[in-house]
């Protein structure tokens, strides 16, 4: 290992920035040479995503592709982010448990339950095995510290809430993807910007972005034989990710007064980390606001997303997926801008602004049709 470091030293480079190349160039290698063995396999054994009702694609297309963002993920983020797997004991076991249960669901389709319970597993696990967890809601709802009960619950159920919630935007070539390229760049920027003592969760975001543009390649590609979705694999484990990467981001901000763990505080912090992940929470929510006021079960499958709702506008995947992340940056943008509002009007800025974005398409082919 002292040999490592001196030779590291002796380059000239920073280890910190060594590290944070080196694991994005690999997470990007690993996903990127792993994919087409992986397709190859999945049509030899017929392991393919069917055409359905729900499908926004009209051919069987392999959907393991998840399992090369966890090969990746897995190996890069330990070699290059090992403090984080000392410090989160129960981290790679969760995605353990995850990538096995993403498998099995795209292979022979599991039992919403059984899904849920694995989901509780993995929650509980990094609740409260690893203390993951929403300790102070910064004046949210007039709320500030949390009793250590219902910082458990509330941090399992937002856990929870995500992991299901960025499966369901998995409906596009290049949306769930993109989006989390996107959530990974904002909170490793702002890692980085909060000191070296988050260097770590700098490089498990940059690990999460080398992956997934390299699943990108692939999932975007216009040849059939090259083609793969991520499956329920993929966007469970990169929204299981993005809920953890976002529960140690509002963490950084309260003081626990550590030894050598430099003080910050933002009591925007839970405004902002809404803000990054407010497309699956709001086309969640615009789902289920849906369907209840159609008189349905707010479980029931349909094509009400945004993104189905882009394509009845007659945009491509692709058109629909930029235009989406783009109006969803915008959101960012302004939350940033304003982050020094109180908490609660900023967030309900935000909630506005990500339910405008939401009906904006539904608007849109509603008018074209009275025209009609």
């Amino acid at each position: 290992m002292n040999e490592i470091k001196e030779i590291i030293t002796n380059v000239g480079i920073p280890q910190f920035y060594l590290k944070l190349g080196l694991g994005m160039l690999c997470s990007f290698l690993l996903t990127f040479l792993s994919i087409p063995t992986i397709a190859k396999i999945s049509r030899r054994k017929n392991l393919m995503d069917e055409p359905g009702s729900r499908s926004s694609h009209l051919r069987k297309i392999p959907n393991l592709g998840g399992i090369a963002i966890f090969y990746s993920l897995s190996v890069c983020a330990s070699i290059f982010a090992f403090e984080l797997f000392d410090l989160y004991k129960f981290l790679f076991a969760s995605l353990v448990i995850l990538l096995y249960i993403g498998v099995m669901d795209d292979i022979v389709v599991m039992r919403a339950y059984k899904k849920l319970f694995a989901q509780i597993i993995v929650t509980l696990l990094m609740v409260i095995g690893s203390d993951v967890r929403i300790r102070s809601f910064f004046g949210l709802f007039g709320i500030y510290e949390l009793s250590y009960f219902f910082s458990v619950i509330i941090s399992i159920f937002t856990f929870i809430v995500l992991i299901n919630a960025f499966n369901l935007i998995d409906g596009i070539d290049g949306l769930a993807g993109g989006y989390s390229i996107i959530c990974s760049a904002l909170f490793g920027i702002s890692y980085f910007r909060l000191g070296a003592y988050n260097y770590p969760l700098v490089i498990l975001s940059a690990v999460i972005i080398g992956s997934v543009v390299g699943f990108l390649y692939y999932n975007l590609s216009n040849k059939r034989s090259a083609k793969i979705f991520m499956g329920d694999t993929g966007s469970m484990i990169l929204g299981f990710l993005l809920a953890f990467t976002a529960i140690c981001f509002i963490d950084i901000f309260i003081d626990k007064k550590l030894p050598n763990v430099p003080r910050y505080y933002l009591q925007a912090a839970p405004a902002i980390t809404m803000a990054i992940l407010i497309l699956p929470i709001v086309d969640t929510l615009h789902v289920f606001i849906l369907r209840l006021s159609a008189g349905k079960s707010p479980f029931v499958a349909d094509k009400n997303h945004i993104h189905h709702s882009l394509l009845n506008l007659g945009l491509t995947h692709r058109r629909s997926t930029f235009y989406i992340i783009l109006y969803y940056v915008f959101i960012v943008t302004v939350a940033y801008y304003f982050r020094h509002l109180n908490v609660n009007i900023l967030l309900l800025i935000i909630m506005v602004l990500g339910f405008i974005g939401a009906y904006i398409p539904r608007f849109i082919l509603a008018t074209r049709k009275t025209t009609n």
